[in-house]
């Protein structure tokens, strides 16, 4: 995002639509990681970007701020501010009397307010005044009979036939820059805006501010360049929105005596509609005699688009008149500005601008200031590539041969080739070529679908095949794989029902918009699991079926197995368990005998110890 440009992008709010390319006629635009942003060198702020972002990501720089800071004291002194107020107002804020808001600006801090249209009128008499001129000097050069005028460049032998105004800045940069040819054939006086800022210095003093509000961004430009002139430019949208920020009550302001500066404007005041310029011009040429401007031809060129069909490819050595055309950016004018803040019809501005519009019985021969000004070329210089380096550029958006150029617009350009020049000026990605994308889209999906093992089928509202893999076409149509196999686009348009027993699941998930599985459903001999899926509502449905058939008839057979060696475990156990118990049993009963055997066998040896003791003890002591 620069905000040093008039205009800029909110990379945030940038969708990849490319249309902000598409109607920016000089390509001004550079699309990077999906956004796109301003090309300053190439920029000549005519405002169609900002006029057609439908995600309203470009815009204009705000400049309020920086009247502000103007409007403050310096050192306790309030400068003098005044409004250069573009004609336009008069259709704009039809609402409200010329003096409200000459009250309502006031209010804001100006010093004062004056008509933009006054310097419109100045240049107009200039330019008439030029037009008739018809002194030449020795080498045939012609020069203007004012002292101030600029010499026409000295080319022994040329007589200028052909002028352009200076009176848009967009249409005199895209000449200078797109056209400098032509550029020697422009009017070499500043435009109304800057004259009447010069007009203002000389009845305000030096030391004067002055700032432009009008329907032009293009005036910003004008501004930056000239700021000895004009200190700032706003458009009638950051005036608007600088109102609501301020809080001005304005049904309550009071407007009473309050007037333009130096004096109303008149003629001037046509500049803004398409061919307002030319008609001042020609109100200006009644001044002149009839033989001086018989001659004299006018053309109006509105939009960048006409400017430039009408000079490709002109060679002004064959005029045979002199020709004036008024060139005008915006279509129909100034009242199609980008930064005119108004949904009233084009018609209604206008005609209001038309009833506003006071004509003067007489118009001065001499304009009451001038400012000189020579529109030097600024040609935008683009490299320029080999055929090969075009080709390798055509092929990273899938374009190998003439054919595959379907210069559809797509992307924002004309042409397939004019998006290759793009591309090597890295101000465009490949992904901006929609059908290159589809066809990436395309064969990504092919080839996931081809290289599934999983069936998959996509049945539309009519419950016709839309899509189908190979896998589909084995699992379902096993004596026709070979033939479907190699053109699968064969099935699309066959009957679901057809072909699968279930084509119910499809008809459930077209009508429900829900998810649907089934785990082993069988069908004839087959188990399958099936998982249909909404694809688009009522339009189309998916599904992934896969056959378990095997893998349950394993699972089957692991589970008898499992079972078979479970139960003959739980014999063998049961077996060992009898033999232990009778096993037990014996050892109980030996054990048990021979504890009988024992108790006995110790009881036999207590008697006889008893008895033995009994015998002993009757003999006498001397034989013991």
């Amino acid at each position: 995002m620069n905000k040093i440009l008039p205009v800029y992008t909110l990379k945030n709010e940038c969708s990849d639509c490319y249309k902000c390319v598409r109607h920016c006629f000089v390509k001004a635009i550079k699309i990077e990681s999906g956004h796109a942003s301003v090309i300053g060198d190439k920029c000549i702020t005519c405002g169609a970007c900002v006029l057609n972002c439908p995600s309203k990501a470009k815009r204009v720089r705000n400049d309020i701020e920086k009247v502000k800071n103007i409007l403050m004291p310096k050192n306790g002194v309030k400068p003098d501010v005044y409004v250069s107020l573009a004609p336009t107002f008069s259709g704009v804020f039809s609402n409200m009397p010329k003096e409200k808001l000459i009250a309502i600006l006031k209010k804001l801090g100006f010093k004062g307010v004056s008509e933009t249209a006054i310097g419109a009128q100045a240049v107009s008499i200039k330019t008439a005044e030029m037009l008739c001129d018809t002194s030449c000097n020795a080498d045939g050069n012609q020069n203007f009979a004012d002292n101030n005028a600029v010499e026409q460049k000295d080319v022994k032998g040329y007589e200028q036939k052909l002028y352009i105004s200076s009176a848009c800045p967009a249409a005199v940069d895209f000449i200078r820059m797109y056209h400098p040819e032509f550029a020697k054939n422009i009017t070499p006086i500043a435009s109304p805006a800057l004259t009447h800022a010069k007009l203002l210095k000389e009845k305000f003093g030096e030391n004067i501010k002055v700032v432009f509000i009008g329907p032009c961004i293009a005036k910003k430009n004008e501004a930056d360049r000239n700021p000895d002139l004009i200190s700032a430019a706003l458009t009638f949208d950051e005036l608007k929105y600088w109102l609501n920020e301020e809080y001005i009550n304005t049904e309550k302001i009071n407007y009473e005596g309050e007037h333009f500066v130096p004096e109303d404007a008149y003629e001037g005041s046509l500049y803004p509609i398409e061919g307002g310029m030319n008609d001042t011009i020609k109100k200006c040429l009644r001044n002149y005699e009839f033989d001086e401007v018989k001659n004299i031809k006018f053309l109006t060129a509105s939009s960048l688009e006409t400017i430039d069909r009408v000079l490709k490819g002109f060679d002004e050595s064959t005029l045979k008149n002199k020709i004036f055309i008024e060139a005008l950016s915006c279509a129909a004018g100034c009242v199609g500005g980008p930064g005119i803040s108004d949904k009233k019809s084009g018609l209604d501005i206008m005609t209001r601008i038309i009833n506003y519009t006071k004509l003067r019985p007489e118009i001065p021969k001499e304009p009451e200031t001038v400012v000189d000004m020579e529109y030097s070329v600024n040609p935008v210089q683009d490299k320029k590539y080999s055929v090969e380096e075009l080709r390798k550029a055509l092929k990273k958006i899938g374009k190998n041969s003439v054919e595959d150029e379907l210069n559809c617009g797509g992307c924002g350009y004309s042409s397939c080739r004019e998006m290759g020049y793009a591309l090597l000026r890295n101000e465009a990605e490949p992904s901006q070529c929609a059908s290159y994308m589809r066809q990436i889209a395309h064969r990504k999906a092919d080839a996931l679908l081809r290289c599934m093992p999983s069936a998959m089928v996509m049945v539309d509202k009519d419950l016709k095949v839309a899509e189908a893999n190979n896998a589909f076409i084995k699992m379902f149509m096993p004596d026709m794989y070979d033939v479907y196999s190699q053109n699968p686009d064969m099935l699309k348009g066959a009957a679901i029902d057809k072909i699968v027993d279930f084509d119910f699941i499809f008809k459930t998930a077209l009508s429900d918009y829900s998810d649907i599985h089934k785990e082993h459903y069988p069908v004839n001999d087959r188990l399958y699991d099936i998982t249909a899926f909404t694809i688009e509502k009522d339009e189309l449905v998916g599904a992934i079926i896969v056959d378990v058939t095997r893998s349950q008839v394993n699972r089957e057979k692991i589970a008898q197995k499992a079972h078979e060696v479970i139960t003959k475990n739980i014999s063998i156990v049961q077996n060992i368990a009898c033999l232990l118990g009778e096993h037990m049993v014996e050892t109980e009963l030996l054990l048990s005998s021979i504890a009988q055997d024992y108790d006995k066998d110790v009881v036999e040896d207590s008697n006889l110890v008893e008895n033995l003791g009994e015998n002993t003890s009757n003999e006498p002591e001397d034989e013991q």
